[in-house]
């Protein structure tokens, strides 16, 4: 079929980067299984037909075991990585969770964070889970890269958002600065990450246009187009497509000389 197609299969994962709250063993080790517990209960399957050690080991018994056919079906079963990168989190260590009834959310023995000692890890723009981190996108490609025997990888969704404010008039709401700088910074560090190796093939903004934002629904924006929700759905470009327009044609020339 992948013959006759010429195409290719992946999955995409929500994965966030965790640091330890404070510089100690066991916080490590709570970054290390939150991590596992977010990104590794899908890729470890995935690439070594097994869950992740950590979770083996916390949540026992309730944990499904593969045969040894479906682990194999299971390992390399993909062409590529898709990877939705937004934020990065503080862990640490939480042992008395054990004490609650057993969960996902409480397995990993971990309490995520976004604060260290009143100090947020990144500036917060309109969702409660997005902290602008974007050297976070860096070291999960590079962790990648090492522990999954570095895929082929594509950005799958990466953007920031900002609250719907119908108050604004359309000239200010299409100021977003701070979406350039948020993409600017996390391209900068996905550059890093492919120069240190990492087989990344590809970035997709999210998102294109202002949609309807799960919970939020149209209470938040992400969208490079701002969409007129009052007048008949009209868009207009932010300013920070125009900026990205200008940053890939730039780009376009530089790869087009260098071939």
């Amino acid at each position: 079929m992948q013959k006759s197609q010429e195409g290719v299969i992946g999955i995409t994962l929500v994965a966030n980067w965790f640091l330890p709250l404070r510089d100690t063993k066991a916080d490590q080790k709570a970054a290390e299984r939150a991590i596992d517990f977010m990104y590794g209960w899908f890729m470890d399957p995935l690439t070594n037909g097994d869950y992740p050690k950590s979770m083996r080991s916390l949540v026992r018994t309730r944990l499904p075991k593969f045969t040894a056919e479906q682990a194999r079906l299971l390992i390399g079963s993909f062409d590529f990585i898709g990877l939705n990168y937004y934020s990065t989190t503080y862990a640490t260590d939480a042992p008395q969770l054990s004490n609650d009834n057993p969960s996902y959310l409480t397995d990993s023995l971990v309490t995520a964070a976004f604060e260290r000692d009143g100090k947020p890890i990144g500036i917060k723009i309109a969702s409660d889970w997005l902290y602008v981190y974007p050297r976070g996108i860096r070291d999960l490609v590079l962790y990648t890269k090492e522990k999954y025997n570095n895929p082929l990888i594509y950005i799958t969704e990466n953007g920031v958002n900002e609250y719907n404010e119908p108050s604004l008039s359309l000239e200010e709401s299409l100021m977003d600065t701070f979406r350039i700088d948020y993409h600017y910074r996390h391209l900068y560090y996905l550059l890093s990450a492919i120069r240190n190796g990492a087989n990344v093939k590809g970035y997709y903004v999210w998102s294109f246009f202002d949609n309807f934002e799960w919970a939020s629904g149209y209470t938040s924006r992400f969208g490079m187009i701002f969409i007129d929700y009052k007048n008949g759905l009209k868009r207009y470009p932010k300013l920070s497509a125009t900026w990205y327009k200008n940053f890939l044609k730039k780009k376009t020339r530089l790869y087009s000389s260098s071939k």
